[in-house]
């Protein structure tokens, strides 16, 4: 019997839950373990997890309640660690802030890895409540230091319904087997939050791996939910740090210099259109992304 652990960050997470919660009730694969990694524990959210769990019955979970916000790579890795100690074949890395309709995606994406002999999946990814595609497969750039989504922002269509190999997906709603963690080890905890999934999987190519994706199976994302969106002060911080901070330790010399002259033109063109407190965020990212101890 295979087992699979499946591993969510929670962080002021209660109003999307009920949906994440009615997706896995309905799923016909159970043979699984919910690892509730909780960044933001209250009574409330304890209330509210148990009310859902009477109304959406789940197979086996445990709620993990951490003292402070340990960021999402953290988080991450507490279960999937949780996860590997329970036996588990498989870990399942979702975000919370989806849903999904299909009740035989954990037996498909499941049933495929094994018979395919596949150690990263992926489905095709809408934004929610709609036919537009937030991720189809994805590409590091690594002369630009980022990465990008296939068919972000289009419409579903013909051109993005084949099974296809990629060397990057965010870990949103990643199938990922014990292999890849027992040669690639653990999320690199510096990132906290953003790119900690674009550095793990450039880890794991680097040794042979590949992200399969698999477009009948589909997920719904409420995007950036918890982080206040791509603009946010939280998310322009993060998000530049660790994009210099990624480049630095991931690419050798040549590359690297390419990959942060682009960085720092680009956040330039950023700087001049963005507001005071926008600008001073900015700046203490790229700094901040420089000084990060690489080990």
């Amino acid at each position: 019997m295979i087992n699979v652990g499946l591993v969510t960050v929670l962080y002021k997470s209660d109003d999307v839950l009920e949906d994440f919660f009615k997706s896995l009730s309905l799923q016909s694969f159970k043979n699984y373990h919910l690892y509730l990694i909780d960044n933001s524990p209250s009574a409330e959210t304890d209330n509210l997890i148990e009310i859902l769990l009477n109304k959406y019955p789940l197979t086996v979970y445990t709620h993990v309640k951490n003292t402070s916000n340990n960021g999402v790579a953290k988080g991450n890795n507490q279960g999937i660690k949780l996860a590997l100690d329970d036996n588990s074949d498989f870990v399942l890395l979702l975000n919370n802030d989806i849903d999904f309709n299909q009740t035989f995606l954990l037996d498909e994406m499941i049933n495929y890895a094994i018979s395919n002999n596949e150690n990263l999946l992926i489905p095709k990814i809408f934004y929610h409540g709609t036919r537009k595609i937030w991720l189809a497969g994805g590409e590091i750039h690594k002369y630009k230091g980022y990465a990008s989504h296939v068919g972000y922002n289009k419409d579903d269509s013909e051109l993005y319904n084949t099974i296809k190999y990629f060397d990057y997906a965010p870990t949103c709603f990643m199938l990922i087997s014990r292999k890849v963690f027992e040669a690639v080890g653990l999320m690199d905890e510096s990132y906290f939050v953003y790119y900690d999934d674009t550095d793990y999987l450039a880890r794991a190519v680097e040794k042979g791996f590949k992200v399969c994706y698999l477009p009948k199976l589909e997920v719904f994302h409420k995007v950036s939910f918890s982080t206040g969106g791509g603009e946010s002060l939280f998310s322009i911080y993060y998000l530049n740090r660790n994009r210099v901070y990624f480049v630095r330790k991931n690419y050798p010399f040549l590359v690297r210099q390419i990959a942060l002259s682009h960085t720092i033109l680009t956040r330039l063109i950023k700087y001049l259109i963005y507001k005071k407190d926008e600008k001073k965020t900015l700046l203490k990212a790229i700094k901040d992304g420089f000084s990060i101890e690489i080990t």
